[in-house]
């Protein structure tokens, strides 16, 4: 096959496209040898790229490790009163937030971002480890602080990784795939964590809540070392893809948009930073994932309220898996029709009605069985929550610059909602009732943001409708080609292929 390499223009200048001799000769290809490279590259693509989920898996359970800790002695052992452990969760976000923007700006600048997850995900689950030593308040504040702002490499950035190989068309139902780690996570955390607090008590002398933080940051550092050999780079330079292979992948994403996924020569360091900064798209997807955020902060408590049914602790911990086993299916199920259909809006909104049927439900009655259906409700509103970030990809999807400062921006940016979230789970004379108004409201702001910008993209697919009809009729070319012009290097259509659609 003959080598693919696509003309590159600034991104203002007109749309790119590659040899035409070589697209015809691959089209020509399309109903077999292309088809079967493409199928044999999508299928070594899954599964070097799962290694995510088990990262992923990791990277939530040293996070959120500390909720079972608290329940076996660790508020105690730290002297800790309740508003100095909402803010050893809340700290956390706060370097979260710090390092997304500047890490994910790293990712798309250097050539092999596989060494920089294996790396900082080494760091984190050394810093992880050393949760078990704390003694006091200020060191496990330190050390989450320190936690976050190193964990803050990997969700954005493997967005960014998967958005640099998959098709729109794929990236949702791989973006599921990639947060049912997260998924998966909540729902074995629970079991994880009972099987470490109920045995380890004692041993060695040291509290069961200490040998959680050990084993499971030992298990991070271990599966750290398989990132550098297994983890995709570029489609560009990857090993373990043949020539053929990686030509096929960067033409399937030149197809997909009309544009090369690579950053112009022109762009400086901070290309993408001042192009995302001044998209008015990107501080209504900000706010709306923030309160979508805010919403979900039950996760970091479900254990707590999964407790309020009655059992005792062990079993209350067996409990809190079930949902999130539920709510991974659905997701799974939301994300593969999300793809299918090319529609982002509904499936955001519709798993968020169920969310809000379940804070009803614990809001309005004290039945034991309809509270936890009511859990199962909330725990799939997560569905929803996936499909926005393959929404956040679609809705920017060149230059990458761009694109990799947009997904840590609206990321880095919703995680105040979970600062916010920590504050928001307080036990009061009605139960959790307060709290569960707060994420009801939450996310009906949610829903409204989204709908706005499902307005703000119908409005600029009418702008793109019109400047293809204005190209292809050239009737007042003084006219119609200067509105053509001025929509192809707008802010919002400066990568798109006639035919392009953002998806809504």
């Amino acid at each position: 096959m003959e080598e693919i390499k696509p003309e590159r223009t600034h991104s203002h200048d007109s749309i790119v496209k590659p040899a035409d001799n070589n697209v015809e000769a691959l089209r020509g290809e399309k109903d077999e040898r292309r088809i079967a490279i493409e199928k044999k590259l999508v299928r070594k693509l899954d599964m070097r790229c799962s290694l995510f989920v088990l990262i992923y898996i990791m990277n939530y359970l040293d996070r959120n490790n500390i909720a079972s800790a608290k329940a076996k002695g660790l508020t105690r052992d730290l002297n800790l009163n309740a508003t100095q452990y909402s803010t050893c969760l809340s700290i956390l976000y706060v370097g979260y937030i710090l390092m997304q923007i500047p890490s994910n700006m790293i990712i798309n600048k250097i050539s092999r971002p596989s060494w920089y997850i294996g790396i900082a995900m080494l760091i984190w689950g050394a810093i992880s480890t050393c949760s078990g030593v704390v003694t006091s308040f200020g060191g496990m504040l330190a050390i989450r602080f320190t936690l976050g702002f190193v964990e803050a490499a990997f969700l954005p950035g493997a967005l960014l990784i998967l958005s640099k190989w998959y098709t729109r068309r794929e990236l949702t139902l791989r973006n599921a795939i990639l947060f049912g780690g997260n998924l998966i996570s909540n729902a074995f955390a629970a079991l994880i964590a009972a099987g470490v607090l109920s045995n380890m008590e004692g041993v060695l002398g040291h509290a069961a809540w200490r040998w959680m933080f050990w084993i499971e940051g030992a298990a991070t550092m271990l599966i750290a070392l398989a990132a550098f050999f297994i983890l995709p780079d570029l489609p560009t330079n990857t090993r373990g893809f043949t020539e053929e292979e990686l030509e096929v992948a960067q033409l399937r994403l030149l197809e997909d948009v009309g544009e090369a996924d690579q950053d112009s020569a022109e762009e400086g360091v901070f290309s993408g930073l001042i192009m995302a900064v001044k998209d008015v798209k990107i501080y209504v997807m900000m706010f709306a994932l923030t309160a979508y955020v805010v919403g979900l902060s039950f996760n970091a408590f479900f254990p707590s309220l999964t407790g309020t049914l009655g059992f005792s602790y062990i079993p209350t911990l067996l409990m809190s898996s079930p949902p999130w086993v539920f709510s991974t299916i659905v997701s799974m199920i939301n994300a593969w029709h999300a793809d299918r259909t090319q529609e982002k809006f509904w499936h955001i909104v519709v798993p968020m009605c169920f969310g809000l049927i379940g804070f009803i439900i614990c809001m309005a009655t004290h039945n034991t069985a309809a509270r936890y259906i009511a859990l199962f409700l909330q725990a799939s509103s997560y569905a929803g929550f996936i499909v926005f970030y393959s929404w956040i990809s679609s809705s920017f999807p060149r230059p990458p610059a761009k694109r990799a400062v947009a997904i840590a921006m609206v990321n880095a940016f919703s995680q105040l909602g979970n600062i916010a979230g920590s504050y928001v789970w307080k036990l009061d004379s009605n139960g959790y009732r307060k709290a569960y108004g707060i994420v009801t409201a939450m996310f009906g702001v949610a829903i409204v943001l989204c709908f706005v910008f499902r307005l703000i993209l119908i409005n600029l697919n009418k702008k793109l409708e019109a400047g293809e009809q204005a190209w292809e009729t050239r009737a007042d070319v003084a006219d119609k080609g200067n509105k053509l012009e001025h929509i192809e290097k707008g802010d919002e259509a400066l990568d798109m292929k006639r035919g392009f659609r953002y998806l809504i």
